[in-house]
Formats: structure tokens, sequence, C-alpha cells
């Protein structure tokens, strides 16, 4: 049974019958509401659909909880599935599935399917976030909610009894949060690198010869800073790794528990890897833009005018051609091999490597 008729509750009811499973959905206004259903998904008001299901998807707000209570009745017994989620971290002080369960002491209340999106229940799991994250005080209830999500083709994950429904709401509201000190790391990076380069490019020709360098900022001083902050990122990542092992070297044991700095330093470094990879990748194409800038197109000219009035007939320096084909061409590897560390660092290219593969790579 399916209770509600927005958005998700319809798209639930899409991936129930294409999974093979008789659906009926309760809803104040069936006749108005059934056109929104697939054909095979039974629209009829919310008391007949709870009588007619064992299980019962909420896929109401939680301020029309209490609408639901003139169905107490026949919703005793019942498993209820809880899929609602807040508009703000921890907004109320008991979860939304625990005040589900307050209002109808006699049901089995399960938390669950809250983390998956109605476009992924649409276009299946091969297309969004496989897990659907699980807990209820009843462990039956559990077993038949997870049932119920292999047979969609979604992995359930049991997160254990009630209280941790909290947690699970408040994981679609969070932003990033495994991002946010890799970003805020590349900003600073960013910002000291480019008021380095920014007094080396701009500030001091001007001073010194009063020459105005000021078209240089947008590209040129922007392309200097990025494979600075990219491999001073990309050597954060790994120098974690070598004061963990200085570390138990140290202390004789790999037991002991690491120093709260190093442990969170160790947890971001697929964040900060790839952060690299993404300075590395925009200063590859800075780079490929560096020729199609009018101030490039004056010099060139300029160049030619003062070779022309000076008769020479050729500029070619056979060093310093050779130096820049060869510094283009390791660059050109160095991002070959920095995108094999990104891709191979993503889940699910990582799930397919055993640890040697992995350690190979790396």
């Amino acid at each position: 049974g399916v209770l509600g008729s927005g958005d998700f509750a319809r798209s639930l009811a899409v991936r129930l019958v294409c999974s093979g499973f008789r659906v009926v959905v309760g809803s104040r206004n069936p006749k108005r509401k059934a056109n929104l259903f697939p054909a095979a998904a039974e629209v009829t008001f919310q008391a007949e659909a709870v009588k007619k299901a064992d299980v019962v998807f909420v896929a109401i707000f939680r301020e029309h909880y209490s609408t639901l209570c003139d169905l107490a009745d026949v919703l005793v017994g019942k498993i209820l599935v809880d899929v609602s989620n807040n508009t703000e971290i921890n907004h109320h002080k008991e979860s939304n599935a625990e005040y589900l369960a307050s209002l109808f002491p006699a049901c089995t209340v399960v938390k669950g399917f809250n983390v998956v999106s109605a476009w992924t229940l649409q276009s299946g799991a091969r297309d969004g976030n496989k897990q659907v994250l699980i807990c209820s005080n009843n462990q039956e209830a559990k077993r038949t909610v997870a049932e119920i999500a292999q047979v969609m083709g979604f992995t359930p994950v049991d997160m254990g009894c009630m209280s941790s429904a909290r947690e699970i709401e408040n994981i679609p509201l969070r932003l990033l949060p495994a991002w946010k000190i890799p970003i805020f790391l590349a900003l600073g990076l960013f910002l000291c690198f480019f008021t380095y380069n920014l007094i080396r490019q701009v500030i001091h020709p001007y001073i010194r010869e009063q020459k105005n360098k000021l078209y240089k900022i947008p590209i040129e001083v922007v392309n200097t800073t990025l494979p600075c902050v990219s491999y001073v990122m990309l050597s954060l990542v790994y120098l974690p790794g070598v004061l963990a092992a200085c570390s138990q070297l140290y202390y004789g044991t790999k037991y002991r528990r690491f120093p709260d700095w190093l442990d969170q330093w160790l947890q971001h470094r697929k964040q900060i890897g790839l952060l690299s990879f993404f300075c590395a990748a925009l200063h590859a194409v800075y780079s490929l833009c560096l020729p199609m800038r009018r101030s490039h197109r004056y010099l060139l000219i300029e160049t030619a005018v003062k070779q022309a009035v000076e008769k020479k007939m050729t500029i070619w320096v056979e060093e310093e051609v050779w130096r820049m084909e060869i510094y283009i061409s390791v660059g050109i590897i160095a991002l070959g091999l920095l995108s094999l560390l990104a891709i191979t660092s993503l889940p699910s290219i990582a799930n397919s490597l055993n640890w040697r593969e992995f350690s190979f790579i790396q």
C-alpha cells in the first residue's frame, strides 16, 4: 500500500508495480489522482487501501501524519514504512519515524527509502544510489522491507534500531559533508599561490618598469596558480600515509589510535586527490586557451614586425623548441597518470579492483 499522491508516491508505485508487487494507492481524491498512477495500481480511498495491504508506505509530510489518526483501527498490526524527510537538519526533537510510531503504537514502523530520490525510483537502481538505509525496533519488519528493497533492485543497509532514524533523515539534507575541509584547503592554497603570482607577474613589473600587465590576471596568473595547487594537493594525499607509518614505527604497534587531526586527514585523502585532478584538468584547459588570447596575437605580430625591421630570416632556437616540446609532452603524460588515479578512486571503479591491482596503480 502507498498513502499519498505526490511525486515520490507516484514514482514508488511505478517501481513497485514494475518489480511485480500488487500495489494499492490510498488517496483522499482517488478519482482525480487515478490517472497519475500506472494502470496496474489500484487507486482508492485511504481506508480501503490500508485494509488491502500488509505493508504501507507513508508518503506524506510529517505535518499530515495526524490526518491518518482516523485510520488507527485498520492500521493495527500493519508495517508502516516512513519515507519522509525534513526541510532542516534536526528540525524536530524526535525523528519523523519516531513521531509516526508514537501516533500509531499498534503498528510497526520502519524507516526507509528516504535517501532514494523519485528519479531513482522511476529510472531504476542502475541510474542512482543503490543503497536503501533501513532502521526499526522490529527485526522481522526490517527483514520484510529489506526483501522488498532487494526485489526492487536496491541494496538494503540495516542501520539498527529506530534511534538511527534521525541520522538517516539528516543524510539527504547534508551538503557535501566530506568535501568541506578539502574545498576550503584548495581555496586557501589557491589564494596563497594566486597572490604570490599576482605580485610576481603583475605588481612587480608595474612597480619596477611601469609596465601595465593587468591583462594577465584572468588567464595567465590563474593558469600559473592551478598547477601549484594541484601538485601540493596531490602531495597532501600521500603525506598522511607516510606520517601514519612513522607513527606506527615510533610506537612499535599498528593498533594505537592516530591523533584526531591525522585521522581526519586520512579520511579526506580521496576528496583531496579528486580536487587535485580538477585543478590539473583546469590547468590543461587554460593552457590550451593561451594562444587564443588577443594579447598573444599582438605579441606575435610585434615579434614579426621586429623581425622584418631587423631583416632576420629566421628566429628559430633549437633548444627552446625542444624544451617546449618535451615540456608539453611530459605535462600530457602527467595529466594522463593523474586521470588514472582519479578514475580508480571512484567507488564504482575501485570496487571492481582487488587490493593488489589498486596498489599497483597507486
